[in-house]
């Protein structure tokens, strides 16, 4: 293995090299640096000279994590981590409850402008569609302009776009800005980005599973209050309390959250520490990463296309991803349904529309149960990481291990509502409990896929997950405007049990897509060492000792992945001498594309 890349110095020599040649010597015993001499350039710029007399070198440092770690995310106290996963948990709460409050709206809206209530439902249809768009839209720019920015702007063009709404003279307004607020969320791709800047890969299971149960839990509060506002109040007061939502989250956000991404933070401290160094007369050479990259080749076209092109590629050329995005997609659609079907359902034991929302409570017990189910799955599949450090099984599918039992709960959970959901005599409570088994079934379904592919597929976890998200959303959305036709006519409305045929039929969907957790259980190695992605990564861990790697370079892309951030190994990061004079794009991409020493 190639020489350990030393950390950066803090502080300038009493004697500064007069020459290029003897910045080069105190570069590389300083520095401890594994790299070719440096040589003066042929033209240097005056910029570059005044670079020069005032640091005695041509090199820039760029600061690394290992050089201000205790100043990052990963050490901000454990109350300080939690009181900003909580705000962030309202975010993911907020976010999701817009997507499914509208169909409260439905009635109002076709009463009031003259369209079908199926034509009504496209308002809930097209904002889930470009909600899973927008997540992936959003990713890349908070991992260049930090998460703080971006979401502070997606949840503003989220509330702008809630006005036109509100006050829509005609349903085509309606439909154009509710498009447009799902494009402009940001979702989980930056949410869950944000417990990676926090936590390190291995302690990281238990803030994911508090994101996972925001994320679900925000798509059920929305009927649940949306029962209420349709009962007592005019369907646009189903828009002005997403707004009110909205705008309380996005203050709280604002006063309260700071950056957390380590890219960002590392600038600030480098230009901290230089301006401290200033003051005290010893001009301090060192940089942050983002300051060391040129405008053009941090927002480069060709990258944020890569960037964004990778979440589909993979679902559609990876087995693993594609079958748990399937999985999870369609469990999370059933919910979207559900939210269509409650009403039919319950109809039958003459619920009120309030109390129709008040149904969907049971759903809310169901991933209550199933988070804190968690909790003992977590702690043993730590103890088993630690037993077991070079079982592959133990390292990665022990992750899925809880889903072995909990998956199951989707299928029981469908058939039981399906049969119990049928009207009097049975009791009301009975399809409520089958409700709540199949909201454990999506919360479990949910949180061990996405914690298996940030581990399985490291620095391209995000698009792991991005790809498992695109499908919940798009699923969910798809599946939205065909939801009541179909409990309505299968096989037809006159038959006493068509709800329950049309129930039955996703039982049989969901019998065969659990089938594929256990397939990849217990095939997951063989299925990952035919993954290209997979094979690149444990390559790039074999060359540093088996250390998690926070980038990989040369597979559709290179850009660092939001989920995949952490504190690498000390000397896994990219090298922090950035060589040159002119600081050209060619010099500046030989010197920070080199292998990590």
């Amino acid at each position: 293995m190639a020489e350990q890349r030393g950390r950066v110095p803090t502080q300038q020599p009493a004697e500064r090299p007069s020459t290029a040649a003897d910045s080069e010597k105190y570069d590389s015993s300083a520095a401890n640096t594994h790299r070719e001499a440096a040589t003066q350039p042929d033209t240097v710029s005056d910029k570059d000279r005044e670079f020069y007399e005032k640091y005695g070198t041509y090199d820039r440092y760029e600061i690394t994590e290992e050089d201000c770690y205790d100043e990052l995310g990963f050490c901000f106290p454990t109350w300080k981590k939690w009181l900003i996963l909580s705000i962030v948990f309202t975010v993911q709460v907020s976010m999701n409850f817009n997507t499914s409050l509208y169909s409260n709206a439905v009635g109002g809206i076709s009463e009031e402008f003259g369209v079908s209530a199926q034509a009504g439902r496209l308002g809930a249809a097209i904002f889930l569609i470009t909600y899973a768009f927008g997540c992936e839209l959003w990713a890349p720019w908070s991992e260049e302009l930090g998460r703080w920015p971006i979401l502070q702007l997606s949840l503003f063009f989220v509330n702008i776009w809630q006005i036109p709404v509100g006050i829509a003279p005609n349903f085509g307004t309606i439909l154009a800005f509710r498009a447009l607020g799902g494009l402009s969320t940001a979702g989980g791709s930056v949410t869950l980005g944000m417990v990676a800047d926090m936590w390190e890969a291995d302690t990281q299971q238990y803030a994911v599973a508090f994101i996972v149960f925001s994320s679900v839990g925000g798509s059920i509060l929305g009927p649940v209050v949306g029962g209420f506002v349709e009962e007592f109040l005019a369907w646009r007061w189903n828009i002005w309390i997403q707004l009110i939502f909205g705008g309380a989250t996005q203050i709280v956000h604002f006063f309260f959250v700071p950056e957390t991404r380590s890219t960002i933070m590392m600038d600030r401290i480098a230009k901290k520490r230089r301006e401290e160094s200033e003051k005290n007369g010893k001009p301090l050479n060192l940089w942050g990463p983002n300051e060391l990259t040129p405008y053009k080749e941090r927002f480069s076209m060709r990258e944020i296309l890569i960037t964004w092109i990778r979440p589909f590629r993979m679902f559609l050329t990876e087995p693993i991803v594609l079958v748990l995005s399937l999985l999870s997609g369609f469990s999370d659609a059933l919910i979207f349904m559900f939210i269509q079907s409650f009403a039919l359902v319950y109809a039958q034991w003459d619920f009120a529309t309030f109390a129709v929302g008040l149904a969907f409570v049971s759903i809310g017990v169901g991933y209550f149960l199933a988070w804190m189910s968690f909790i003992p799955a977590i702690k043993r599949n730590e103890r088993e990481r630690k037993a077991k450090p070079d079982d592959e099984r133990a390292q990665y599918e022990s992750r899925l291990w809880w889903l072995l039992y909990t998956a199951p709960c989707l299928p029981i959970g469908l058939i039981g509502f399906a049969w119990t959901s049928t009207g009097p005599p049975l009791p009301w409570i009975a399809s409520m409990i089958f409700a709540a088994i199949v909201g454990i079934a999506n919360y479990a379904i949910y949180m061990a896929t996405i914690d298996y592919m940030i581990c399985a597929y490291g620095p391209y976890s995000a698009s792991a997950t991005g790809g498992n998200g695109w499908a919940r959303d798009f699923l969910a959305g798809v599946l939205t405007l065909p939801a009541t036709p179909f409990f309505q006519n299968i096989p037809n409305s006159s038959n006493p049990n068509h709800l329950a045929y049309a129930s039955t039929i996703l039982f049989c969907i969901s019998f065969v897509l659990v089938l594929a957790v256990y397939v990849i259980y217990f095939k997951g190695p063989e299925l990952r060492k035919r993954s290209p992605f997979a094979q690149q990564l444990a390559g790039a861990r074999d060359d540093v000792g088996g250390r998690r790697v926070s980038a990989v370079p040369g597979l559709y892309g290179s850009r660092h992945n939001s989920i995949a951030q952490g504190s690498p190994a000390p000397g896994s990061r990219r090298g922090s001498v950035i060589r040159g004079a002119s600081f050209t794009s060619q010099q500046r991409t030989q010197s920070r594309s080199q292998p990590a020493y």
